[in-house]
């Protein structure tokens, strides 16, 4: 008998620690039994369910409905449902931000699902780091697993024209700066934005990790685009719970779905949808945590033959809904099928190629370009390198102003985000329109959590002049949902002491997206000057304990995922894609 088949399953799965496992069954069914099981019920599979619903999350307000369809289809096929609390988090309602309590989400997945009983478990995601966080932990725990996510919000309407969050939010408060609108209007738009339930309707992080989770085949087809109220939510998590019986039955693991040809075909959806810079982070960390390491180079050069299909904001014009009228991901994938990793196991246990021959035809529609006539070309995502980023930076290069993918001009350097609040505003800041806005310490160390900060505002003055774009540069991340010519994920950070610490106003820094290069044009001597004076910046407040004490000691930069070491294996496999 093999491990797996020997392996206890139901109320019998990892038994509290008494030094007598007969008793250790007998406590549990005792307290159990208080819930109101019967033996019969206590019999079957036992089906986990994340339940990741807070008065804080708007965009998990439908978790429990979704949690009621989700055990219907667990009955339904026999086995029994228990739903269990673990982290849930919202990117407006995190301090520092949301990805600085990621990998504690993560751990507490981890540790939740393999503490208690559970044959399978059903991971309920959406606003944006949530997703990553059930991956990681469910990779780690072992234990089948299968993905929903909560679905994106309708969009909303301000005076006869289409808003959606958050891309319009950015929008918005970019003219409010500008003077465009005064304070009872944006209170009036901002009532607009985000409508519904659901996560932002842009092709913001949650709507790529949602896409490119299906992609991986950790999601039954069709589930990453559909809205958080159509009653096909609904549908797709009773399904999903059915299947959770039979991943558990059949003891399917994460591992055996989410191998290295599964995320080449995540990661070239990535490219195609015009993708959040997020996404490629998370999906390194989800990669880690199953021994695999992202290779920068590779993945640029997916993108290099890889074209932009999406036209959805911020790198087109349409909203998520649209996507899911236009039939969600399939016809993305079936635009790109020559070259996809079609023999890829998925969760629903045929191949993602098998899946696709059984999807219904696509039909007319504008929002996924054919493979011919892409709306960009050459991968949404560019992977810069040069003396500035020696380990690598990022630019989204579809929702970049044209005319600035290849510029040089004068940095205007902001040391951390103190700074940066305190002098952008400044009418006597020395900046023109040429300027490149550079912001240091705000990277995973230096923030702490590497915020989605790297969305410089453009200062007031240029902004009131009719300034829409400029150049940024920064060692944090930014939100999907954004747009602009902004080099992001500067590796290694500011904290570091990566060349980012070294910049000094006036310097001349000069990018060029197309042959992927970020430079910062000071003499090798000058910078080895200015290295033997830099010191690091001052710890954090707080951090000589508790969670924050633990992230820094332990997380990675940008291109590993910004995961903490410990969690990953100490040996590699393979690198992705």
């Amino acid at each position: 008998m093999t491990e797996e088949r020997s392996r206890p399953k139901g109320m019998k799965a990892g038994l509290t620690h008494y030094g007598d496992a007969g008793f250790s069954l007998f406590l549990r069914k005792a307290f159990i039994k208080a819930m109101g099981y019967s033996d019969a019920a206590l019999s079957r599979p036992i089906v986990g369910i994340t339940d990741t619903f807070s008065g804080y999350n708007a965009c998990h307000r439908t978790v429990p409905e979704m949690i009621e369809a989700i055990e219907r289809g667990v009955m339904l096929a026999g086995g029994l449902p228990v739903r269990f609390p673990v982290t849930s988090m919202h990117e407006s309602f995190s301090n520092p931000t949301s990805m600085f309590l990621r990998n504690l989400m993560a751990m507490d997945v981890e540790e939740m699902i393999r503490a208690q009983p559970m044959d399978a478990v059903v991971l309920i995601g959406g606003c944006d780091k949530t997703v990553p966080a059930l991956l990681m932990g469910a990779a780690s725990a072992g234990v089948p697993a299968i993905l929903t996510v909560t679905g994106p919000m309708m969009t909303g309407d301000h005076r006869g024209e289409r808003l959606g969050a958050c891309t319009d939010c950015r929008r918005f408060w970019a003219r409010h700066r500008a003077g465009e609108f005064d304070e009872p209007e944006m209170e009036e738009i901002s009532g607009k934005l985000a409508p519904t339930a659901g996560t932002c309707m842009v092709m913001g992080t949650a709507s790529t990790m949602a896409l490119t989770s299906e992609a991986l085949g950790m999601m039954l087809p069709g589930g990453a685009a559909i809205p958080a109220v159509h009653a096909d939510r609904l549908r797709h998590c009773e399904a999903s719970g059915g299947r959770a019986v039979a991943l558990a039955e059949k003891r399917l693991t994460p591992d055996k779905i989410m191998t290295r040809g599964a995320f080449r075909n995540a990661l070239r959806i990535l490219h195609a949808i015009g993708g959040s810079t997020n996404g490629l982070v998370h999906l390194a960390a989800v990669a880690g945590r199953l021994g695999f390491s992202l290779d920068l180079d590779a993945f640029d050069a997916l993108g290099q033959e890889t074209p932009v299909l999406v036209d959805l904001k911020p790198s087109g014009q349409h909203y998520m809904e649209d996507l899911h009228k236009a039939g969600g991901l399939t016809p993305i994938l079936r635009e790109l099928k020559h070259q996809l990793e079609l023999d890829c196991l998925t969760i629903s246990g045929r191949t993602l190629g098998e899946e696709l021959g059984a999807a219904a035809d696509d039909w007319p529609q504008e929002v996924v370009r054919p493979f011919a006539r892409p709306i960009h070309s050459g991968g949404a995502l560019r992977v810069l390198r040069g003396n500035l980023a020696p380990e690598g930076a990022l630019i989204k290069q579809s929702a970049a102003s044209p005319a600035l993918l290849q510029h040089e001009g004068p940095a205007v350097v902001f040391e951390n985000l103190e700074d940066l609040a305190r002098r952008i505003d400044d009418p006597e800041l020395a900046v023109t329109p040429e300027s490149v806005l550079v912001l240091k310490n705000a990277g995973p160390k230096g923030a702490p959590g590497m915020p989605e900060s790297g969305y410089l505002p453009i200062p007031r003055k240029l902004a009131q002049a009719g300034v829409k774009d400029m150049v940024r540069i920064s060692d944090a991340r930014m939100s999907g949902t954004a747009f602009g010519t902004i080099v992001l994920h500067v590796s290694p950070e500011a904290a570091e002491g990566g060349p980012l610490a070294l910049v000094e106003n006036g310097d001349r820094i000069r990018l060029d997206a197309a042959v992927g290069e970020i430079n910062l044009l000071v003499e090798e001597e000058e910078l080895a000057a200015r290295r033997n004076r830099w010191h690091a910046p001052q710890q954090h407040d707080g951090s000589e304990r508790g969670y924050l004490r633990l992230f820094l000691q332990e997380v990675t930069q940008a291109p590993e995922g910004c995961d903490f070491r410990f969690l990953q294996p100490p040996q590699r496999s393979s690198n992705v894609p």
